[in-house]
């Protein structure tokens, strides 16, 4: 696992088009906003569905 420090505003970014981007910190939590494309999903660890790790759901993305 990589762990990074970033400030308000600074960003990371994943591959050629996903942007992770601290919008907001308060207090010891931190609002990021994602971009990327439309065929890449994003969802919350807490709310995906068990059956499905990282890595089937980026081979699901790369088949369609």
């Amino acid at each position: 696992m990589l762990v990074l420090s970033r400030k308000l505003g600074e960003k990371v970014c994943i591959g050629a088009h996903v942007i992770v981007t601290v919008v907001a910190v308060s207090g010891n939590r931190v609002r990021i906003g994602i971009e990327a494309p439309p065929h890449v999903p994003i969802l919350r660890n807490e709310i995906q569905p068990p059956a499905m790790t990282a890595e089937e759901l980026g081979a699901s993305s790369l088949e369609e």
